[in-house]
C-alpha cells in the first residue's frame, strides 16, 4: 500500500468515525427530546392532578363554611325559640299567680287582712301590738 492509500484509508476511517459521532449525538438527542417530551407530559399530567385536587379541597372549604354558616342560622333560630318559651312560660307563670290570687279572693277560709305574695305565704298586714287585748270570736266548731 502507498503512503497516498494509507492516508486515503486513514481519512476514510475518520470520516466515517465522525459521521458516526455525528448520527449518534443527531439520535441522542432526538431520543433525549422525546424523553423529555414524555418527561413534560408527566409533569403537566400531574399538575392537572393537583389542580383538580386544589379544586375538590376549595370545594369542600366552601361546603364547610356553608354547613358554619347554616349551624349559625339555626342556632340563632334555636335561641329564638327558647326566648319565645321562655316568655310563653312566663307568661302562663304570672296566669297561674293571677288565678291564685283570685282563688284565694273567693275563698272564704283565708283571711282577708293576708296578702298573699308570689310564694304562696301569707303575710299579715296589721300592725304588731303588744298590748291588744285578745279577741273572742266565740266557740271553735
Amino acid at each position: 500500500m502507498t503512503p497516498q492509500g494509507t492516508i486515503a484509508l486513514i481519512v476514510i476511517i475518520v470520516v466515517v468515525v465522525v459521521a458516526l459521532i455525528v448520527i449518534g449525538i443527531i439520535f441522542g438527542r432526538r431520543r433525549g427530546q422525546e424523553s423529555n417530551r414524555r418527561r413534560a407530559a408527566e409533569i403537566r399530567q400531574n399538575a392537572a392532578d393537583t389542580t383538580l385536587t386544589a379544586q375538590e379541597h376549595e370545594a369542600a372549604a366552601l361546603r364547610a363554611q356553608a354547613d358554619a354558616k347554616q349551624a349559625e342560622v339555626n342556632a340563632e333560630n334555636l335561641r329564638r325559640e327558647a326566648a319565645s318559651r321562655q316568655d310563653e312560660a312566663a307568661k302562663h307563670r304570672a296566669d297561674a299567680d293571677e288565678q291564685l290570687r283570685k282563688a284565694d279572693k273567693v275563698d272564704p277560709d283565708v283571711p282577708r287582712t293576708a296578702d298573699v305574695v308570689d310564694d304562696r305565704t301569707a303575710v299579715d298586714e296589721r300592725p304588731a301590738v303588744a298590748d291588744a287585748p285578745a279577741v273572742d270570736f266565740g266557740p271553735e266548731k
